[in-house]
C-alpha cells in the first residue's frame, strides 16, 4: 500500500466514519474542516507509529498538512533523513 493510500484510509477510519468517498491526494484537508488543528497531533503520532519516524515539532506546520499528498512528502522526507542517520 502506498504512503498516500495509507494516510488516506487513516483520516477515513478516523475522521469520516471509514468514508474515503471525495478524499484523494490532492484534496486540501484543511479547507474541507476534515482535522483541525488539535487532531493534527493525533496524526503525527499515527504517522510516528505507522511510519516509524520522528516529526520534529518545527515540522508541524500547516503547509506540510494541507494535502493528503504534501504529508506523504513529509513522511518520505523523514524516513530518507532518518536513513542517511543511520
Amino acid at each position: 500500500m502506498s504512503t498516500q493510500q495509507s494516510i488516506i484510509n487513516y483520516i477515513a477510519d478516523v475522521w469520516l466514519d471509514g468514508d474515503a468517498d471525495g478524499l484523494d491526494a490532492h484534496v486540501p484537508i484543511a479547507d474541507l474542516n476534515i482535522i483541525d488543528s488539535a487532531e493534527i497531533f493525533d496524526l503525527v503520532h499515527y504517522l510516528q507509529n505507522d511510519f516509524r519516524i520522528t516529526v520534529p515539532l518545527r515540522e508541524i506546520a500547516p503547509a506540510n498538512f494541507r494535502t493528503v499528498d504534501t504529508i506523504a512528502a513529509l513522511v518520505e522526507r523523514l524516513q530518507r533523513e532518518g536513513d542517511s542517520v543511520r
